[in-house]
Order: structure tokens, then C-alpha cells, then sequence
């Protein structure tokens, strides 16, 4: 099984950014836990603070993988474009998020991604990606 987790803006500075959200723990650290539980999933991971990066992402890997897991961060409440890009690849969608966006500000309540998503994970911290590729397993 090939899946690929594409994250969004500031996710890179995870281990450093609000750590009473987010947690002390860095994505690429977390990354390679994955990868040890998961042995037998190829598991890919993409980054980037620019939208438009994140929707040629999508795109690249929506007709090609089993699964994406995408937390598009803050763009997950403004971007038309990637909750667009999600609405026309075949490949399922899992959106994930560490926090529990309903409990934060009420604009990340939100989501452009999420009524085109097989399903959403929210609020596990880190712990949400493998939530999500254990629903794709």
C-alpha cells in the first residue's frame, strides 16, 4: 500500500510552535515511528507553507496512490483550491488534525476539505496520521 502524507503551513516547525497544542515531538521524528509501526505500507511525506505546492501535490499523487492523508493546517478553512483539488482525484482523502479544531477559534470550524473527504481525524495529536492509515489498512 502506497499512501503519502502531505501536510501544510507551519507543520514544520512541530516540536517548536505552541508545543501545549501541538506537542514537543518534530514530524520527522514522528515520521519514522510511523514507518516502524507500519513496515508494510510505502509511506510517503510532503510539506509546504505554499498552497498552490500542496494542490500539485494533490494532483501528482491523486490518481497514482492508495490513500492521502492531508492536514492542509490553517488551509483547511480558506483554501477553495485544495478542498477543489481534494473534489477531483479519485484517490481517498483522510483529513487529519492534531488539535480538536472545534474547540479552538470559531474560523477553524470550518473545513473546504471535509465534504469531499472519506472521513476526518481530529484532536489525537500526532497520534491522528496513524489513525489514518490504520482506517486505509
Amino acid at each position: 500500500m502506497q499512501l503519502i502524507i502531505i501536510n501544510g503551513p507551519n507543520l514544520n516547525l512541530l516540536g517548536k510552535r505552541e508545543p501545549e497544542i501541538y506537542g514537543n515531538q518534530t514530524f520527522e521524528d514522528y515520521l519514522q515511528q510511523l514507518r516502524l509501526k507500519f513496515p508494510n505500507v510505502d509511506l510517503h511525506h510532503f510539506q509546504s507553507n505554499i498552497e498552490g505546492e500542496i494542490i500539485s501535490k494533490i494532483q501528482e499523487t491523486g490518481f497514482s496512490f492508495d490513500g492521502i492523508i492531508l492536514n492542509a493546517a490553517a488551509y483547511t478553512h480558506t483554501s477553495v483550491g485544495i478542498g477543489d483539488a481534494v473534489k477531483a482525484i479519485t484517490t481517498p482523502v483522510i483529513e487529519v488534525h492534531i488539535s480538536n479544531t472545534f474547540s479552538r477559534e470559531e474560523f477553524r470550524h470550518h473545513s473546504y476539505i471535509s465534504p469531499n473527504a472519506k472521513g476526518v481525524i481530529l484532536g489525537f495529536g500526532l497520534q491522528s496520521y496513524s489513525l489514518a492509515i490504520q482506517s486505509f489498512l
